[in-house]
């Protein structure tokens, strides 16, 4: 019995033996057939030639590949490569199938070419249905759909395990070249590692990448480091944008992908070190943030993004919650939350990036702020747009320490520099030391009065903000296209001119809030003194500034001396003080379309009890003019002993006017 067994044993590992031998007598026909199988699958699945010019097994279970391109119909080389080493598991032979692993890719060149509306790559991203890639649906691309497509097609393509030896990958068009040179790339069972060499047109960045990836689940993290002391600079932003955005180190990832409804939604963080922006409206040197992170969810679907909750957007140790939403289809609709939680008010100016709010440098500060502000607008419907923004302080909150800039400084006198295009144009002293300081006291109540009600009616209640006059600034900038209306109160406008130079910056703006805030809400200057402060050192002309200056430019007279008229012509040059010349003719009369503006703001001095009925009904739109304005203005020939016109029929027009 035991010798029958044992026969048998021996058979069988005979027939194994002669298997085996089979199977590597004709292993290259299997290596054969694999290919010509891996070939046809490709090219069912592509509008392209694959082709291996060349297969063979080196030894028991190590094959070279060579002469590998990949070659779109009628369109240029998309990829070639010279050799791929591989490993074939015996398992693998014995099944009678080839399973490749443990690539090995060397010298491969990945070559995208787009010229107009030609290219050799975008087959790849093709639909499963029967329209193209490119197709446009009626009404808009869904580019959630476009942005699926591209993520499965790049994680079902993932290697298991390979190694690349110098691949290099480049798009070329008429308008931008991107050469992309990898020493080596390994990713063996999800992790990668890799160093490479980026040039965007003539933006050169050296950077290594280590990360995972998990391409059944979508999941991907990766950072990418600088390798050199240049960092990473982001491209295109200097083409597009006119500025510099840089970082040492960059975190990123996906953490889930879902695609529901023809929108597709992304979850995932990023988190950038040493970020360093330079943009002159952004401001004038470069503004570094040492870290910053989010944690995001974006969807994007057919005339629709969104960036929803729970997004957490976080600068140093700043932390905000963010909603943002825009829909371009039927109506172009826009909103907007932003909401932070309580934060400690040291950590909150500690966050603010170096560089980005000069004044505010410095500062220490106890107790806590949190800030929530809302924006909603459809562009079909403007005069319904919503605004809201406020900042809340504990009870405890104060200031401890003064930094760059002490904000108080305005309560007594000082040195103020006024700023012409980001450079400064004239130094003075607003203080009694200045024979031109006016107190407050000693100016017309017809000139306070009047720019009150032109510039900032609720300047005496309000806390520094007028949240209507804002909303209504945006609607009518939206409507104009353009930007023509600020809504800034006096409060901002003295900040600006006190204690900002006059680079017109986004983040200015930011800071003067700021400042107006701690302001207002502090208490940290009486509304007298900030009232009397402005009208020291506005300009009114040219080299004019603050009222006893203008008054005297103007009308050879003190402040005191103003009459209504005279006052109402000078608030209304506030806004455009340069173009004052355009307000009078040649023989230095006003022009008649000055007339609506002195029926508007003395109609609305008289309704408010400003200035009496007598006083409004005796108002004529013009002004008399002494001193240097006249030498600038008055150019006509003298006709002063000529017979003078009869202006009783435009006295009569006006004063029509004015009682409308």
């Amino acid at each position: 019995m035991k010798k029958r067994i044992l026969i048998g044993v021996g058979i069988f590992v005979s027939l194994l033996l002669i298997l085996l031998v089979l199977l590597i007598i004709f292993r290259g026909k299997l290596l054969e057939y694999t290919i010509k199988k891996v070939e046809a699958r490709i090219e069912n699945k592509y509008p392209v030639d694959f082709k291996v010019q060349d297969a063979h097994f080196t030894d028991i279970n190590s094959v070279v590949l060579s002469g590998i391109s990949l070659v779109p119909h009628d369109r240029d080389t998309l990829f070639v490569t010279d050799s791929v080493h591989a490993t074939v598991s015996i398992r693998s032979i014995l099944k009678g199938r080839i399973v490749f692993d443990k690539l090995q890719v060397a010298n491969g060149y990945l070559t995208a070419r787009k010229n107009g509306d030609i290219n050799n790559f975008t087959f790849l991203f093709k639909s499963d249905k029967a329209e193209p890639a490119d197709t446009t649906a009626k009404g808009g691309r869904n580019y959630g759909e476009l942005l699926n497509r591209l993520i499965e097609t790049a994680f079902d393509n993932v290697p298991n395990q390979v190694d690349f030896k110098n691949l290099n990958v480049s798009y070329e068009s008429p308008n931008r070249t991107i050469a992309v040179k990898m020493p080596f790339l390994k990713m063996d069972d999800g992790t990668i590692n890799t160093e490479l060499t980026i040039q965007m047109d003539s933006i050169v960045n050296n950077m290594r990448v280590r990360g995972t990836i998990d391409p059944g689940d979508y999941n991907l993290s990766a950072s990418v480091y600088a390798s050199d002391k240049n960092g990473i600079r982001v491209p295109y932003v200097e083409e597009k944008f006119g500025g510099t955005v840089a970082f040492d180190t960059l975190h990123v990832s996906l953490e889930d992908k879902k695609y529901r409804k023809d929108r597709l939604t992304l979850r995932g963080n990023a988190k950038v070190q040493n970020l360093v922006v330079n943009h002159p409206r952004i401001a004038t040197e470069d503004v570094l943030v040492k870290e910053s992170a989010v944690d995001y969810v974006v969807t994007i679907g057919k005339d629709f993004y969104a960036i929803e909750e729970p997004t957490k957007v976080r600068v140093n140790h700043a932390v905000a919650n963010l909603q943002a939403s825009y829909q371009s289809n039927p109506s172009k609709i826009i909103d907007l939350k932003v909401n932070t939680e309580k934060i400690p008010a040291n950590d909150f100016f500690e966050s603010l990036p170096p560089g980005l709010f000069e004044n505010l440098d410095g500062i220490k500060a106890q107790g806590t702020l949190q800030y929530k502000m809302s924006f909603h607008v459809n562009m079909d419907q403007l005069d319904s747009l919503k605004f809201d923004s406020d900042l809340d302080a504990s009870k405890d909150f104060k200031i401890l320490k003064w930094g760059k800039t002490n904000i108080e400084k305005i309560n007594g006198s000082f040195v103020h520099t006024v700023y012409e295009y980001g450079k400064p144009v004239r130094t003075f002293t607003v203080g009694p030391a200045n024979p031109f300081f006016a107190p407050i006291s000693q100016i017309s109540p017809y000139l306070r009065n009047a720019i009150l009600t032109a510039e900032d009616a609720g300047f005496y209640k309000h806390n520094g903000f007028h949240e209507e006059a804002f909303r209504q600034a945006i609607i009518k900038n939206l409507k104009e296209g353009e930007f023509v209306r600020g809504g800034s109160t006096i409060s901002m406008q003295l900040v600006k001119n006190v204690f900002l130079t006059r680079h017109k910056t986004i983040t200015r703006k930011v800071e003067e809030a700021i400042i107006v805030w701690l302001i207002e809400n502090l208490d940290l200057v009486s509304k007298n003194r900030m009232f009397e402060v402005y009208l020291n050192i506005i300009e009114w002309g040219p080299n004019v500034y603050g009222a006893k200056d203008a008054s005297r430019f103007y009308f050879g007279k003190q402040p005191s001396e103003l009459n209504l008229a005279e006052s109402i012509f000078l608030t209304s040059i506030i806004p455009s003080p340069k173009r004052y010349r355009s307000s009078f003719d040649s023989h230095g009369n006003l022009r008649n379309w000055k007339g609506y503006y002195y029926r508007l703001i003395g109609g609305i001095m008289r309704r408010r009890g400003l200035i009496t009925e007598a006083e409004y009904e005796n108002l004529y739109p013009n002004v008399t003019l002494y001193g240097r304005a006249r030498d600038l203005i008055v150019t006509a020939p003298d006709t002063s002993m000529s017979e003078e016109p009869d202006t009783s029929e435009f006295e009569l027009e006006t004063i029509d006017l004015l009682d409308l």
